[in-house]
């Protein structure tokens, strides 16, 4: 017994002495381990660099006043004849809310959703860090901000969204810093006043009166609460495009508030209750089609500046969830800037040509004067004009004119549809002719044998024609076939080369051939693509920014226009010479200029519910949507029809003085045999002998096969395949 004691003892004494040798060895580490981060941090110029941002915080706070944060910088955009196209003021000054006017549930709001320490801690939340940090690992993501408001002050007023840890740092010795010099209701007076509420309001007073036209003190607690929902992602939060994510903040809000025995249970429901109803009063200038159109271009433009890579296909849903948060977060950045920057913003756009084109829509669709609920134009329309010399944006046009409140939707660059047959010349057709085809190449106008394909829009086969009267008279069935030889992915590889920003990977199947697309493409997009054909197959970018300078005059961006080969040149020139023929002989015969060579597509989509007209001259490409915003059937609507009109309504007086020019011709693609002649197909025995001859032509022809991968058979095609 006294053994087994002496044996216990003894191991207890073995493990306190190795409990106390471990002890030692990890302060002997952790001392080794400061020691080694204070010699990393003076030998490697860290401390020198962090004094230098300590003493440039307390620069800032020393040297600012109130009127520091009241201050405004205005931005001006110009069109191409230097005429003024908007002004874009922050309104900061003219609606600057001092605290004693500021509703107490306003403070309470944005404290209980921002920064519940707020009143406790001294600039920075120190506990909120840890309790961020902790997260970060629990969920793996960073799910817990921990900026105080002090914090975001201090980086909306004196530094960059750049995510260093010098801009960190910066941040948090600017925040201790406004602490020592500003009462806390002041610092809640400039943040509130300083802090961006999305589509240009910035500060509570701006917002009140954008979102609601009223002064702050006109505000219940539920749109007080809707109002502080929006700072934390102006973006995703933003009232107008994502009304429904707002509400759902705003309940946040007011249970914290309820959670921090602000308001009581009855005053919870009744505010979460209320029901938010917007009441933006009118602004022209913000419902200008260029002025949407410039805010979007020179946005991009500072964000491209600042370093963002733009992306439209992703490897995955999570690259791509990962990429539209940061370019949500960066955009709101830089479009912050676009209203206290104080810019100077020089574009391509022409007011006089934008007019032209405003008024051929409007004229053309007169006499559609239904509207919906909303009191908006049912019937819409969309069109932009590129200037096929710079390859640059000359006027775009997002819908009808109607005198209607707030910001109206682009639908120039903002609406997606599908785009019918006029994307067959982009994914077909001039792929092809990179692959040996011609326009007198024989292609077979017969119902696929996978049994999955669309019908002709005429509801006939006509055989074999040759390749240009098949593009001129718009057969589905050829194209759709074509493209199952191309394969979807070949084809869509040059959209995706323009940068068409709403390819989906259920696009990749064969009725895409004929516009059967997951999401659809913008008039922009389409006015790129015809544009890059006119420029002999090279694509340009089709902003519209030609120079940004800062308010001293500097230069802080030049636009260069670069060039990138999509099409071979002898293709895009051969497709414009089968598209000159669409315009002459095929499914838009009617629709070309007197004494102007041009070249177009038109596309309807199935049931009517989409038409486009896309064409070009030497001078000028512009591309033209027509349908519902909703879509439904309007069965007199094609590509011909009223876009058709619109387009030469526009093109006839936009070229008015200019001298016919001609296309390039190809050097290259001599023609076969005339190949002119077409079979109709009327009974069991010309299917037969048709069927038996396509083996025995396709055989012998190698510009049919050569070089072009196998492709399998589609499955579950679209219930809605478009067509002409």
């Amino acid at each position: 017994m006294a053994k087994d004691k002496t044996e216990k003892a003894k191991k207890k004494r073995i493990k306190r002495k190795k409990r106390l040798i471990f002890f030692l060895w990890l302060q002997l580490i952790l001392v080794m381990a400061v020691l080694g981060a204070v010699l990393y941090y003076y030998a490697g110029g860290y401390a020198k660099k962090v004094s230098a941002l300590h003493d440039e915080a307390v620069s800032f706070v020393q040297h600012s006043t109130p009127e520091t944060f009241r201050q405004d910088e205005t931005s001006i955009a110009y069109d191409v004849n230097n005429e003024v196209i908007s002004v874009m003021k922050g309104e900061k000054d003219v609606y600057y809310v001092e605290y004693k006017y500021m509703p107490a549930y306003l403070t309470q709001a944005i404290v209980s959703i921002e920064d519940k320490r707020f009143f406790s801690h001294h600039g920075v939340d120190y506990k909120a860090i840890v309790r961020a940090v902790v997260a970060m690992f629990r969920n793996g993501e960073v799910t817990q901000g921990a900026s105080t408001i002090t914090q975001q002050l201090a980086r909306n007023m004196f530094l960059s969204n750049d995510k260093t840890w010098e801009r960190k740092i910066e941040e948090i010795y600017i925040a201790v810093e406004l602490e020592k010099k500003y009462s806390k209701n002041e610092i809640l007076e400039f943040y509130l006043n300083n802090v961006y509420f999305a589509n240009g309001y910035y500060g509570i007073g701006a917002a009140s009166r954008g979102y609601f036209n009223s002064d702050v003190s006109g505000l219940s607690l539920s749109e007080l609460a809707f109002l502080c929902a929006i700072p934390n992602g102006p973006s995703k939060y933003d009232p107008v495009t994502h009304y429904d994510y707002t509400i759902e903040r705003r309940n946040r809000i007011l249970k914290n508030m309820l959670e921090d025995k602000v308001i009581s249970e009855i005053t919870y429901m009744s505010a979460v209750g209320e029901e938010i109803t917007l009441r933006r009063p009118p602004s022209p200038d913000k419902n200008d089609y260029l002025t949407t159109y410039t805010y979007y271009c020179a946005t991009r433009v500072l964000m491209e500046q600042h370093g963002f890579t733009f992306q439209t296909v992703f490897k995955d849903d999570g690259e791509k969830a990962a990429y539209d948060e940061t370019y949500a977060e960066m955009y709101a950045a830089m479009n912050k800037t676009l209203y206290t920057g104080g810019y100077r913003i020089y574009t391509s756009l022409d007011r006089n040509v934008q007019e032209i084109l405003q008024y051929s829509i409007d004229h053309e669709l007169s006499d559609n004067t239904e509207v919906n609920e909303d009191g908006i134009y049912a019937l819409q329309s969309s069109a932009v004009c590129i200037d096929n010399t710079t390859g640059m944006v000359r006027a775009i046009v997002g819908g009808r004119t109607q005198d209607i409140q707030g910001y109206t939707l682009n639908r120039a660059f903002q609406s997606f549809r599908q785009p019918g047959s006029s994307i067959k010349p982009l994914i077909v057709y001039t792929p092809l002719l990179e692959r040996g085809y011609t326009p007198d190449s024989v292609v077979l106008d017969f119902p696929s044998d996978d049994g999955q394909g669309p019908k002709n829009a005429d509801d006939t086969y006509l055989g074999f024609i040759n390749l240009r009267r098949a593009v001129e008279l718009s057969r589905n069935a050829v194209a759709y076939n074509l493209f199952k030889e191309l394969t979807p992915e070949v084809g869509l590889s040059y959209l995706e080369e323009m940068q068409f920003g709403k390819l989906d990977k259920n696009d990749y199947r064969p009725i895409v051939a004929i516009g059967g697309m997951t999401h659809g493409v913008s008039a922009l997009e389409m006015a790129k693509a015809y544009a890059t054909l006119e420029n002999d197959g090279a694509y340009r970018d089709p902003g519209c920014i030609l120079k940004i300078t800062d308010p001293d005059g500097n230069v802080i961006y030049q636009a260069e226009q670069t060039e990138k080969v999509i099409y071979q040149t002898d293709a895009a020139r051969v497709m414009t010479d089968i598209l000159q023929g669409v315009v002459s002989e095929g499914t838009a015969r009617g629709i070309g200029l007197t004494n102007m060579p041009c070249a177009g597509k038109t596309g309807t989509t199935n049931d009517n519910k989409d038409g486009w007209f896309v064409g070009y001259t030497r001078y000028y490409t512009t591309s033209v949507w027509v349908g519902f915003d909703m879509p439904k059937t309007l069965p007199t609507l094609t590509g011909s029809s009223l876009p058709g009109s619109i387009w030469k309504n526009f093109m006839t007086r936009l070229h008015a003085d200019l001298p016919p020019q001609d296309f390039p011709e190809a050097k290259m693609y001599l023609p076969e045999e005339p190949q002119n002649a077409t079979l109709e197909i009327n009974n069991e025995q010309d299917t037969i002998a048709i069927l038996s001859a396509i083996a025995n032509e396709t055989e012998g022809r190698p510009d049919a096969n050569e070089n072009l991968p196998e492709t399998e058979g589609e499955e579950n095609p679209p219930e809605v395949a478009p067509e002409d």
